[in-house]
């Protein structure tokens, strides 16, 4: 009989402080090198950083906490990164010069395959971004 291999899946709440986000890098930095995940690592951990610094900033409701989960797709080693808050504004990606916010998802989206969000069914949103294993072309 052979092992049952598992998909590399992980998650973790975090209280709605600038704190977390360094726990969240360093977290999603350990999590990838254990599992020895074949893709740009930095970007990975820069995507965390960046989705995990806009819920904390804009999605903070008393009470409730950010998620984090982070997952390998089994096909293709690619990495999908969930971040939810508790609130269902949807984040704007913005281009203007000089724009104070939005732009934390500019660099997302040009580290990323897709970024995408989606309502939760009991409260708040998700953010969701897939990272390739292959070389970056832009």
């Amino acid at each position: 009989m052979s092992p049952t291999l598992l998909t590399p899946d992980w998650s973790m709440s975090y209280p709605m402080t600038p704190r977390s986000v360094r726990l969240a890098r360093l977290h999603t930095r350990r999590r990838l090198t254990l599992w020895n995940w074949p893709g740009d690592i930095e970007d990975a951990v820069l995507v965390t950083s960046e989705l995990v610094a806009n819920a904390v900033r804009h999605g903070k409701v008393p009470g409730h906490e950010v998620w984090l989960r982070v997952a390998v797709d089994e096909e293709n080693a690619g990495l999908t990164i969930d971040v939810s808050d508790p609130t269902p504004a949807f984040p704007v990606v913005t281009q203007a010069p000089g724009a104070e916010n939005g732009r934390g998802l500019l660099v997302v989206a040009a580290l990323s395959e897709s970024l995408d969000w989606f309502l939760r069914g009991d409260i708040g949103k998700t953010v969701r971004v897939q990272l390739a294993v292959g070389l970056r072309t832009n």
